[in-house]
């Protein structure tokens, strides 16, 4: 949540939707400020006397170089995905104010960064804590053994739609598309994970969505809600760790550890299933999302160099050939591979 540039209101219906929804008096006035970060929704911070909020709206057209569509009824799913979440966990969400499923906005409590920095921002600085990451792994493995064989739950989620446009196709499909050789292994992943229906899944549990707060993890941005497989949840945030310990070598251990961490901390909340089977699924996962930012349609910004990208398309490539039983084993293949590459010296300003 990291402001951009002070305006008006950029859109009426938005000034219209805090008045009908008793969030400002109609003669308020409000500081509207863009906040960066997101490619698929808008976001604004508004200060009003004496108080902040925070408005988000789905874009019809994500912000990425690829033409990358989606429906914006996701706007709704996250909501009820927050408030799912409150319910359970509250403190994993910010405080929820008001709703327009019509226009597809929500408005929430804004979090200072102050008090609520970004975790990804704090991990490209070198501020590894896994002490974060093992209470990401618990809160998010809670939230699936709160959701898990809910049939309301699966009922009100299923967005198969929604998940397919905004995970299954740019991720696995894209990325099957880019490679032939991997194709038919990476279109199997596409069919099981859409098939497995077991628990309430985020969708977008990265480091960009989480931010660091007093009381724990508070988690955002859950528009690829979907009552689906778990797994794709633990492998889509390991994932995130594994990147980043190849481009930021001075903190590689700490990173890795997080990531081992996370997942350990995740799966001792598992009782919907054996414990191996959800390990298994997210440890096939892992190697498709690894190579998806990379070869996919949301390829990670700070991938910038042809040797880390190799090292990914590499590494990746051999894991789905040959898939390794648990997270563990994927971790130990990629920690192996990281001791052969030749690193600069210095970490990147990233």
């Amino acid at each position: 949540m990291s402001p951009a540039s002070v305006q008006a209101c950029p859109d009426p219906a938005l000034s219209g939707f805090l008045t009908a929804h008793e969030l400002a008096r109609p003669d308020e006035s409000a500081r509207w400020t863009p906040l960066a970060g997101g490619v698929s929704s808008d976001l604004w911070r508004v200060d009003l006397p004496g108080r902040s909020l925070c408005i988000k709206r789905a874009l019809a057209r994500l912000k990425v170089a690829a033409d990358w569509q989606a429906p914006v009824s996701r706007n709704a799913y996250e909501w009820a995905w927050m408030r799912f979440a409150s319910r359970h966990r509250p403190e994993t969400v910010p405080e929820l104010l008001a709703h327009d499923s019509g226009a597809g906005l929500f408005a929430m409590a804004y979090l200072p960064p102050e008090r609520y920095p970004v975790w990804k921002a704090r991990l490209l600085h070198g501020e590894v804590d896994v002490a974060t990451a093992a209470a990401v792994g618990e809160a998010l493995g809670m939230l699936h053994a709160a959701s898990a064989g809910d049939a309301s739950l699966a009922a009100e989620f299923a967005t198969d739609d929604n998940f397919h446009a905004l995970r299954i196709e740019p991720y696995l499909l894209a990325t099957a598309a880019a490679h032939p050789t991997l194709s038919d292994i990476l279109h199997s992943l596409a069919e099981r994970t859409t098939a497995t229906r077991l628990a309430l899944v985020h969708g977008d549990v990265s480091p960009k969505n989480i931010l660091v707060g007093p009381s724990g993890p508070v988690l955002l941005d859950a528009e690829c809600a979907w009552y689906g497989d778990p797994a794709f949840d633990l492998a889509f945030c390991v994932n995130h760790l594994l990147l980043k310990s190849l481009v930021l070598p001075r903190h590689r251990a700490g990173l890795l550890r997080s990531a081992r961490t996370l997942a350990e901390a995740y799966v001792r909340c598992v009782d919907w299933e054996p414990r191996p089977a959800v390990e298994a699924r997210a440890a096939s996962l892992l190697p498709a999302l690894l190579l998806a930012r990379v070869d996919g349609k949301s390829p990670v910004e700070y991938l910038t160099e042809d040797r880390h990208r190799l090292f990914v398309r590499t590494v990746a490539s051999a894991l789905l050939r040959a898939p390794a039983p648990t997270v563990e084993d994927v971790l130990d293949a990629w920690t192996t591979a990281l001791t052969t590459l030749t690193e600069p010296g210095t970490d990147r300003p990233d």
